[in-house]
């Protein structure tokens, strides 16, 4: 009986020293969709190929392309694969692990050793042929948790590198409407330099004839070099733009150097009346920040199996024999189990640092998929405001378009009966130019505000999010 209680005393004060994980951690919270002025009501899916919604089909082949060539996607690509192996690695750990041994050596022992004769003294082979089994139990889900740790962080690569082709698109298609902006401009600048050679002309021409002044001549001398100044600024930055589209689609810089897109060419689809969160739900980066933290939990139950006792099952059998001549007898059978627990008592707190850690993990995932939605918000919200407004100015400058249109007919009859001189034609043309350029300015911000809202959106990447990860939409994350 004593030895008995002494037996359960000790078994007590064993259990009671076993490390203990600690208090419960209430992790960071998900910030709610409608903390942010986001409707729960279901938007309409932007197109995956949501750049060719600017009917360009130039635009759309150095897209592809540029996803096919990149640097950036292949390194997104890497990464899915090194993703890949990890999970395959934690995929193995979870079922039985074989091996076989066999090697072979040649030996002289010492004659003044332990060994008797004929031993002692002798040069002697040795052999083993062995195969052996292990498996350990994966009795409260270590393994099971290690891989879903490892398959969110898989899935987080894959999204990422739907986010990296999000911008690479994004790079390519605003590259492209400004070089379709500076063509514009560069067309009405030459225009305008025309115009201002003519105005010179009949300058010279009235000043000769007395009607003009030195002051009115200087003044239409002072407008070429100024003209011809913003072509050659607008030259250079043509240069600069096609190369950096060539080499963002894998080409050699000068491949585009005759890439001439037409602004009124691109077209400008409907905005979705409202921004739902199931919208701002499908962008890549926040797919991957949401299987990131996925992931964190998993790793935190895995750190929390690490507090119970892990069970371990091991078998060999095999062939060992001094003489590579007995090695095949049967006097050479070896076999054994090798059943082992492991149960941590004291650690010095190293289980529970580690579990801390996990869940400080945890809440940097929480915060960072937190931040995400912040900014998604803000970058969609700023594109929405910005187009609405851009609306707003081109229907008022569609007016005042108009007007400077209908100014120059009246200059150019009035020219034609002989009621006003050409002067005022070609200064009612300048008035007009000056707001055709405004007109393609315009018209290329919406096009920038319509490709950032779409890249804000997430491109119409379609996630297939399973239940797991829907959860963290509710505001509480999941416990292990």
């Amino acid at each position: 009986m004593l030895r008995a209680a002494l037996a359960l005393t000790g078994a007590a004060a064993l259990l009671l020293g076993c490390a203990s994980p600690g208090a419960p951690h209430r992790p960071v919270a998900l910030v709610a969709p409608a903390a942010l002025g986001l409707a729960n009501s279901a938007s309409t899916l932007v197109t995956p190929r949501w750049w060719a919604t600017l009917g360009d089909a130039t635009l759309n082949r150095l897209v592809e392309q540029a996803l096919q060539t990149s640097p950036s996607m292949a390194m997104a690509q890497a990464r899915i694969a090194r993703a890949q192996s990890l999970t395959e690695l934690s995929r193995s750990a979870a079922g039985a692990q074989a091996r076989l041994d066999a090697d072979a050596n040649a030996q002289r022992y010492s004659a003044n050793s332990l060994l008797p004769p004929p031993i002692a003294g002798s040069v002697r082979s040795s052999a083993t042929l062995q195969a052996g089994l292990n498996w350990s139990a994966d009795l409260y889900g270590a393994k099971a948790a290690d891989l879903a740790s490892a398959l969110g962080q898989t899935r987080a690569a894959q999204t990422d590198a739907a986010a990296a082709a999000t911008v690479l698109a994004a790079q390519i298609s605003q590259a492209y409407v400004g070089l379709a902006r500076l063509l514009a401009q560069r067309d009405l600048l030459q225009r305008t330099l025309a115009q201002h050679q003519a105005i010179l002309a009949l300058t010279r021409e009235r000043m000769a004839a007395g009607l003009d002044s030195r002051v009115q001549l200087t003044q239409a001398e002072g407008a070429l070099p100024d003209t011809r100044a913003q072509l050659e600024a607008i030259a250079e930055q043509l240069m600069r733009v096609r190369r950096q589209i060539a080499l963002l689609s894998g080409q050699t810089p000068s491949a585009l150097d005759e890439l001439s897109p037409r602004l009124d060419a691109l077209t400008l689809d409907t905005t979705p009346a409202t921004l739902g969160a199931d919208l701002l739900a499908r962008r890549p980066d926040l797919v991957a920040a949401r299987w990131r933290v996925e992931s964190a939990l998993h790793d935190i139950a895995v750190s929390q199996t690490r507090f119970y006792p892990n069970i371990n099952l091991g078998a060999f059998v095999g062939l060992s024999a001094l003489g590579l001549d007995k090695l095949l007898q049967a006097g050479s059978l070896q076999a054994g189990l090798s059943p082992a627990l492991h149960l941590p008592l004291f650690d010095a707190g190293r289980l529970r640092a580690q579990l801390g850690a996990r869940q400080a993990e945890l809440d940097l995932a929480l915060a960072q998929y937190n931040a995400a939605v912040v900014e998604a918000v803000k970058q969609a919200g700023d594109a929405i405001g910005s187009e609405q407004s851009l609306q707003r100015q081109q229907r008022e400058q569609s007016d005042a378009l108009a007007s400077a249109q209908a100014a120059h007919a009246v200059a150019q009859q009035r020219f034609g009966a002989g009621l006003s001189g050409y002067l005022v034609v070609l200064h009612s043309e300048n008035q007009l130019l000056a707001q055709q350029r405004q007109a393609a300015e315009l018209r290329s911000g919406l096009l920038g505000a319509r490709l950032t809202l779409l890249q804000a959106l997430g491109g119409g990447w379609n996630d297939d999010t399973d239940a797991s990860v829907a959860t963290l939409h509710t505001g509480a994350p999941p416990q292990p």
